[in-house]
């Protein structure tokens, strides 16, 4: 099913697609923080409900952002990873937390700095790269 969007400009179309509260959230949870089930997103401290848990991870799988599996050794669980198309959004997550460090650190004087995850301005290529060579090689092996 074709999904309707408000108009052809390409920002305004991202945003449609993942703008809402809580799917870079998401991702940036897979990806920075190595969670990958229901409970380790269930269980961090943006306490996302249940329900909208669901709905966004559908839709994350519906645009082939994220991938849904059940290992071998463990049939009970399922496991969420990025996919290519979501690990591509990894530039993205990285430019926000620069973004909101020069912008809007003195508005949440608790925010981390990117600095103390490795990340300035100068390297950020290197670290973007390196972050998702890393995430791919934590990636369960399915036979």
């Amino acid at each position: 099913m074709k999904k309707k969007f408000r108009c052809d400009c390409p920002i305004t179309t991202a945003i449609d697609v993942i703008g809402d509260k809580w799917t870079l959230v998401l991702i940036k949870q897979m990806l920075l923080e190595g969670k990958e089930t229901f409970k380790d997103f269930t269980d961090s401290k943006e306490a996302i409900a249940t329900n909208i848990l669901t709905s966004r991870m559908k839709n994350l799988i519906r645009l082939n952002l994220v991938s849904k599996r059940k290992l071998p050794a463990n049939k009970k669980s399922v496991y969420y990873h990025l996919t290519e198309k979501g690990l591509s959004m990894a530039p993205i997550i990285i430019e926000l937390a620069l973004w909101a460090d020069e912008i809007l650190k003195p508005l949440n004087n608790s925010m981390l700095e990117p600095k103390k995850m490795g990340l300035n301005q100068l390297n950020k290529e290197e670290y973007i790269s390196n972050l998702v060579q890393n995430y791919k090689r934590k990636l369960p092996k399915i036979e």
